[in-house]
């Protein structure tokens, strides 16, 4: 056995805390997870004393469990029946027919900006619940109202309820406490931070809603972290870590004054917060931690794009459901403070971002091949390895001993910018497309007439079929992009990018964009292939094509020279030739979707 002096290995499944929540199942160690770090703060005190009336069930349970749906809702209506302050409101339906539930906390007036704050979209990650009850009743009863002076808060308890549900000893095993969770997913195995962008969930597209209704000037997402052990028990961070972000005044904001007020404030309730380190390795520490640009997929990206500063929230899962908790309230009473202070600084923020216009939109990248930066004095905790019997391979031990170490920071390298286009032409059939657009707001008309244009028009090259993700098979692909004349039929679709939300238009519009429709997966008919007539049809109109077209006759001799396995394939020959047949069009590996360039804009 040898000590390794580096921090942030992933604990894989088996290294799970067994029997957090009953005794031990036979033949399973008790528990498996590493020593606890010695922890006490200031934050203690915000524990309600047993006698409390209004002591929430996490409290009650000394942070052992966490409440159930059933019970939340029941809790948080006797308060708000208890309360002027505290309102109750379903925002939607979950897939297996839950209420949807959202908790506005308000001294009433009109027009005030509203922190929307959210927990348990990772329903196993729930720490934001147990957190937001409790700074709810001290709002409501115990003196804290002057929060909501000059914003509202609107809470969401558990927004993956379905999940939540499904509680087990087995889901999250490598958190430390509660000591039964909800799951990752929702009932119908879809991951909601992988999911503002396609929106496929009922969940998800009831968030987006709520987001566009309430417009907040801060939306907070709690989650817990998984594959480190460290002394950081609160970790948050923002899209791209701020310095990646799509939109730069929001971003500005975040780092420059959410980031300091925030830690400072947990700095003095004795939290040791710190901006979320994201392994690249978790079996090879040394390699560093990641910074790099994020889609509208996430939560944190999802903001970025439409212009709301957004905050995921990343608590450490080996400190105690307790301290997690605890912490959580913190940076949820702070960052609430600092959006009041601040309003008109965030709202001018959003207004610049949002009135910005952006020609170009980074669509892949890759890691930088040195590093941005470095944190010389990373607070890890040691571990020693052993050779698994059941793995086979070499395993950490996390040993409970606190470290420092120099880590560097990797960040991205762009590889491809896509210049973004003066319109976008959606066929009207696109339904789907049309429907997602609609939920995030995005802008367009129909024209009422045919019009020809000069488009953009794009087509797939050795498309491939990725393995399922969240209830979609995406698609990986090259891609030619050809000018061409068409004519759009009446009640074709245009996208214009001079609008707000013109960045997450391209996001899900650019064929090259990683969350854009294609990426995930929506136009499968696309790959269908081609369909020709007989042969003894095909042969001689392709025979007629040759003898008439000396340019297609040269194209079909240099691809017969050059690509011996079609040469010898007499159907795809046929094929290849009826294509280039004239007014032959065939929706094949086609992108359904048209790009409008301005008049001197080049191709992507």
């Amino acid at each position: 056995m040898r000590l390794i002096p580096l921090a942030i290995i992933a604990l894989s499944a088996a290294s799970a805390s067994f029997g957090q929540s009953t005794a031990p199942l036979p033949g399973l160690p008790a528990a498996v997870l590493p020593p606890v770090q010695p922890w006490s703060g200031a934050s203690e005190r915000l524990v309600a004393a047993a006698t409390d009336a209004w002591i929430t069930p996490g409290e009650r349970a000394g942070f052992a469990t966490t409440p159930r749906y059933a019970e939340t809702r029941a809790w948080l209506e006797r308060l708000a029946a208890a309360s002027p302050l505290i309102r109750i409101e379903t925002f939607g339906r979950t897939a297996q027919g839950r209420d949807m539930l959202m908790v506005r906390a308000s001294k009433g007036g009109t027009d005030k900006p509203v922190v929307l704050i959210q927990a348990g979209i990772h329903s196993g990650e729930i720490d934001g619940k147990d957190a937001g009850l409790m700074l709810l009743r001290d709002i409501a009863l115990r003196g804290k109202d002057s929060l909501l002076d000059t914003v509202d808060l609107v809470f969401v308890p558990i927004y993956n309820i379905d999940g939540h549900e499904a509680m087990s000893r087995w889901n999250f095993p490598a958190l430390r406490g509660p000591a039964e969770k909800g799951h990752v997913a929702t009932a119908r195995g879809i991951n909601l931070n992988r999911d503002y962008a396609k929106a496929d969930a009922p969940e998800t597209r009831a968030m987006i809603a709520l987001l566009r209704r309430l417009d907040p000037i801060l939306y907070v997402d709690c989650h817990v972290s998984d594959g480190f052990d460290m002394q950081y028990d609160i970790t948050f961070t923002y899209a791209g870590w701020g310095r990646y972000a799509y939109h730069r005044a929001t971003a500005d904001w975040l780092t420059g004054r959410f980031g300091p007020t925030v830690t400072t404030a947990l700095e003095r309730a004795g939290h040791i917060p710190t901006l979320y380190p994201s392994p690249i390795d978790t079996r090879e520490p040394a390699k560093g931690i990641r910074q790099a640009p994020e889609g509208p997929r996430y939560s944190t990206g999802y903001g970025d794009f439409i212009g709301v500063p957004t905050v995921l929230v990343e608590n450490h899962m080996l400190k105690p459901y307790r301290q997690r908790v605890l912490g959580t309230y913190v940076l949820l009473e702070a960052a609430l403070k600092l959006a009041a202070t601040d309003r008109d600084r965030i709202t001018a923020a959003k207004a610049t971002d949002r009135a910005s216009r952006p020609a170009t939109m980074l669509a892949r990248w890759k890691p930088a091949a040195t590093p941005i930066g470095w944190i010389d004095d990373f607070k890890g905790i040691a571990f020693a390895t052993y050779r698994s019997p059941a793995s086979g391979r070499l395993e950490q031990r996390w040993t409970g001993k606190p470290i420092t170490f120099r880590m560097p920071i990797i960040g991205q390298d762009p590889v491809e910018t896509v210049t973004l286009p003066t319109a976008w032409w959606v066929p009207a059939e696109q339904a789907e497309v049309l429907d997602r657009l609609r939920l995030h707001g995005i802008r367009f008309e129909a024209i009422d007439a045919p019009r020809s244009l000069a488009l953009d028009q794009v087509r797939l090259r050795a498309p491939v079929v990725q393995p399922a993700q969240d209830g979609r098979f995406p698609l990986k692909a090259s891609f030619d992009h050809v000018a061409v004349t068409e004519t759009l039929p009446a009640g074709t679709i245009r996208v214009p990018s001079d609008q707000p939300l013109g960045l997450l238009a391209a996001a899900l519009l650019e064929p090259e964009a990683p969350d854009s429709f294609l990426a995930w997966g929506f136009f499968p008919e696309m790959l269908t292939p081609a369909s020709t007539p007989e042969h003894f049809v095909a042969a001689p109109l392709a025979e007629a094509l040759l003898g008439n077209n000396a340019t297609v006759r040269r194209a079909f001799q240099a691809k017969l020279k050059s690509d011996p396995i079609f040469a010898a394939d007499a159907v795809s020959r046929l094929k290849w030739l009826f294509a280039q047949l004239p007014d032959h069009t065939s929706s094949n590996l086609l992108h359904p979707i048209r790009r409008e360039l301005s008049a001197n804009a080049p191709v992507s």
